[in-house]
């Protein structure tokens, strides 16, 4: 008896037991969900109030307690617009013209009997729900477009061709170089890697005032080709990544092409190359990204030429002219970020795969 007693209590507690559990695992899901959340709509808030800033007109801008383009409901009456309000009349609610806002009580129009006279009721109409139509100003983004202003077309192709075209030189210098710390054998190269590690803590400013001489003396300022040329000498950090990558490829692979006649850029070509796909791919994901939006050196090297200046520098010009309207100065930056948007969302999938195959996580 004493025995099942106790069997009994060890059940009951085991039970006890597990649904505690279950109750904190559910806390922490909820709590984990919760955190989440908030921190989404951190990220999202701007980004939303961006957007819908861009299509709202000069009038919509001045009222602050419509979040979203819309636009307040009127009819005309006796030669006056008036607004209308969603007003409880009798258990039900109507759509009501306001015709005069008293301190208790305020005067109606009925739209559909506007030969009635005036309703007066009892409410006050800062308490009532506006009759609104959502009515976007697609024509905002006609400014930024246009050739006098942001000139969006000529300040595109500047970017792209800034960014496509050292996107290439990148990846080509960085995977050849570091094919080469990962697979040939030479005195000290263990010493080169680490300087061009170091040279990745070095800041950006300290180089700066040389380069842009440098630039200024060959006659190279005012063009594209400052963003571009240097992109060609193997960024380290890139180096690195493709490094990470290339080191976990069996040497096997090598030794079997080797065998059956391929040199060492052959070798590179038709074995490395196919393997580290992925990894390459978010060099160039890494690269687009970053010099899309690059703004300094752009702002330095094309400052006295904007029929050369890419987007992140014609939008600062842009947001410089037009900021007293918010919605003209959303307009532009919609338009800057939409193309890395659309980017990263459809190569998301490879980004992420990207990030965890090349070592970037360790």
């Amino acid at each position: 008896m004493a025995a099942t007693t106790s069997s009994t209590r060890t059940f009951a507690a085991s039970n006890i037991s597990v649904s505690q559990r279950g109750a904190l695992r559910l806390i922490v899901v909820g709590l984990t969900v919760a955190l989440v959340t908030m921190i989404a709509i951190v990220y999202v808030a701007p980004f939303t109030y961006m957007l819908t800033t861009s299509f709202k007109s000069a009038e919509q801008l001045t009222d602050t307690s419509m979040f979203l383009p819309e636009t307040q409901e009127t009819i005309q009456y006796q030669g006056q617009a008036l607004p209308l309000y969603y007003v409880p009349v009798d258990g039900q609610t109507k759509k009501l013209a306001l015709l005069k806002s008293k301190r208790s009580s305020t005067d109606f129009v009925d739209p559909a009997n506007l030969t009635a006279d005036p309703i007066n009721l009892p409410v006050r109409a800062a308490a009532l729900q506006r009759v609104t139509n959502f009515d976007p100003q697609p024509n905002v983004y006609s400014t930024a477009v246009d050739e006098q202003h942001l000139n969006f077309p000529r300040a595109l192709s500047n970017t792209l061709a800034v960014t496509l075209i050292s996107a290439l030189g990148a990846v080509t210098s960085a995977a050849l170089v570091a094919y080469g710390f990962s697979r040939f054998r030479i005195p000290g190269i263990n010493i080169l890697f680490m300087i061009l590690m170091a040279t990745i803590i070095l800041p950006p400013q300290v180089t700066l005032i040389p380069t842009f001489i440098f630039f200024q003396k060959i006659g190279w300022t005012g063009t594209l080709l400052p963003l571009i040329v240097p992109h060609f000498f193997a960024n380290a950090y890139n180096v690195f990544l493709l490094r990470q990558y290339f080191v976990g490829i069996p040497r096997e692979m090598d030794e079997a092409a080797t065998v059956d006649g391929a040199g060492p850029f052959q070798t590179f070509m038709w074995i490395i190359v196919p393997q580290a796909r992925m990894a390459l791919v978010t060099v160039v994901l890494f690269h687009f990204l970053v010099i899309w939006g690059e703004f300094q050196n752009a702002l330095i090297y094309t400052a006295g030429s904007p029929a050369a200046q890419p987007l992140s520098v014609a939008l600062q010009r842009f947001t410089q002219l037009y900021s007293t309207q918010p919605n003209q100065m959303m307009a532009g930056a919609v338009l800057t970020m939409l193309i890395p948007l659309i980017v990263f969302f459809l190569a998301q999938k490879q980004f992420m795969q990207g990030i965890v195959i090349s070592g970037v996580e360790k």
